[in-house]
């Protein structure tokens, strides 16, 4: 198998735990809230998507391709959903504003990471 073969399985095989260290600490983070002068400022959401940006990055950095990158994000974005999918009671993401940036803008940030990680990749 060549080098760039056994790096690209190598990237996928860090992409999964990074996904889900992203989607459960994502998921903590994202209902996080301050309150200035009686107004409630959620803060979590953009936390969550800055820490999945950084590790989106982090892989195409390391990994020298995209393709970890988008495993990344495909896979947070799918447990994330499960997450969200729980029954009545059950819910960790609600459909409110902060529940709804965290779960969309998975998709938003992992596509701007392939963009702007597409200079990492090995030229041949």
């Amino acid at each position: 198998m060549s080098k760039r073969v056994t790096g690209a399985f190598r990237g996928i095989a860090a992409a999964l735990p990074v996904a889900l260290f992203a989607a459960l600490a994502g998921t903590g983070l994202h209902r996080q809230s301050v309150q200035i002068a009686g107004v409630e400022l959620f803060w979590g959401p953009a936390a969550a998507l800055l820490l999945l940006a950084g590790l989106e990055l982090l892989l195409a950095a390391r990994y020298r391709s995209v393709l970890p990158t988008a495993v990344a994000g495909i896979l947070c974005y799918v447990l994330v959903g499960a997450i969200s999918a729980a029954g009545a009671g059950k819910q960790l993401i609600l459909g409110d504003l902060p529940g709804n940036v965290w779960v969309y803008g998975i998709a938003g940030v992992t596509l701007a990471m392939l963009v702007a990680c597409r200079g990492y990749a090995r030229r041949s």
